[in-house]
C-alpha cells in the first residue's frame, strides 16, 4: 500500500486503528518450528517522560503587533513579545540527560499559526507576511530546550486577528471554543534522537479528564511495504516519548473529542504532521 496514498485520506474513519494494547494485532499465528513466518510487527508504544523543570512564574504576551502593507495583496505582520520569568537561549537544566532531541540554541518560544509546523523563536520577535482579507489564529508558548512546553498559566497565549482586504491588522474577539495545537514530533530525526520521540501538544479552553475532553493521538507509520496506524487516547495533559517507531516516513493526527469521544467541531481541533526518521547520522 502507498504510504502517502492512505495519508491522503480526508476522512478518519476510514482509517483502521490498531489497539495499544494487543500491538494491532499483527502478529504471526505459525508455530515457532516455521522458519518461514514473518517475525511479528513491533508497534509504536508510549513511554514516560522524566519530570522536567517547572517554571510557574514564567509568562508570555504580545508587547506589540502591528501590519505593513506588502504589494497589492498581502502584509507583513511583525510580533514583538513579552517574556517574563524566563530565560530563552539558555539550556534547560536537565537537557543533557533528557535523552531526546534538544536544540543547541537553548530555551525558545514555539510560535504556530494557523496550526502549522511551529516556528522556534530564540528572540521575542517574529515577522510573518500574510495574504489580505484572510483570519489567523496564533498559539505561542515558552519551550524547555528539548521543546517540552511549558504549561503553567501564563506561558502561552493565542490571539486571534484578521487582516482586512486593505492589509490592516483587525484584533478579533479572544477564542473560547475548545482547542489542540499540534507541537512535536516535528521535522528530521537523526541518530541517537530517533530512539525517543517527543510527543507534545497544547490544549487551549479544555481540560483534559476521564470524563471530559481527550486527545487522539494516531501514529501512521510504514515498514516492509506495509502501513499500521496505533491509536493513544490521552485524558492527562503531559507529555510522552514515542518509542519503536521506524525509520523513514510517519504521521501523527490529533484530534480533540468531548467527552462521549466526538470529535470537537471549530477551530483548531484536528491536525495532521508528517516527520522523518533516519538511523545514521550525517558524516561531518
Amino acid at each position: 500500500m502507498n504510504f502517502r496514498t492512505l495519508f491522503a485520506g480526508s476522512a478518519l474513519s476510514a482509517i483502521a486503528f490498531a489497539s495499544c494494547g494487543d500491538g494491532g494485532g499483527n502478529t504471526s499465528s505459525a508455530s515457532s518450528a516455521d522458519s518461514t513466518a514473518p517475525a511479528p510487527r513491533v508497534m509504536p508504544s508510549l513511554s514516560p517522560v522524566s519530570a522536567s523543570p517547572e517554571f510557574p512564574d514564567s509568562k508570555i504576551g504580545i508587547a506589540t503587533v502591528k501590519a505593513e502593507k506588502v504589494g497589492k495583496d498581502s502584509a507583513k505582520v511583525s510580533f514583538m513579545f513579552d517574556v517574563k520569568n524566563y530565560q530563552l537561549k539558555m539550556q534547560t537544566a536537565d537537557s543533557a540527560t533528557k535523552q531526546c532531541n534538544n536544540s543547541a540554541q537553548g530555551q525558545h518560544i514555539h510560535f504556530i499559526l494557523d496550526n502549522m509546523p511551529y516556528k522556534a523563536l530564540y528572540e521575542p520577535k517574529n515577522e510573518v507576511t500574510l495574504a489580505n482579507g484572510t483570519e489567523h489564529y496564533l498559539m505561542a508558548f515558552l519551550s524547555r530546550s528539548y521543546h517540552e512546553s511549558i504549561k503553567s498559566a501564563g506561558a502561552a497565549l493565542v490571539y486571534h486577528f484578521r487582516i482586512s482586504a486593505d492589509g490592516k491588522l483587525e484584533k478579533l474577539d479572544e477564542p473560547k471554543t475548545p482547542m489542540v495545537f499540534y507541537s512535536r514530533p516535528k521535522g528530521d530525526y537523526l541518530g541517537k534522537d530517533t530512539a525517543n520521540v517527543l510527543l507534545d501538544y497544547y490544549v487551549w479552553n479544555a481540560s483534559l479528564a476521564p470524563d471530559g475532553y481527550k486527545v487522539n493521538a494516531t501514529v501512521l507509520t510504514e515498514k516492509g511495504g506495509m502501513t499500521d496506524s496505533t491509536k493513544f487516547t490521552f485524558d492527562k495533559w503531559e507529555p510522552k516519548f514515542i518509542t519503536n517507531l521506524p525509520t523513514g516516513k510517519n504521521k501523527v493526527i490529533l484530534t480533540l473529542t468531548d467527552k462521549n469521544g466526538i470529535a470537537v467541531e471549530g477551530p483548531c481541533t484536528n491536525v495532521a504532521r508528517e516527520f522523518t526518521l533516519t538511523a545514521q547520522e550525517p558524516m561531518k
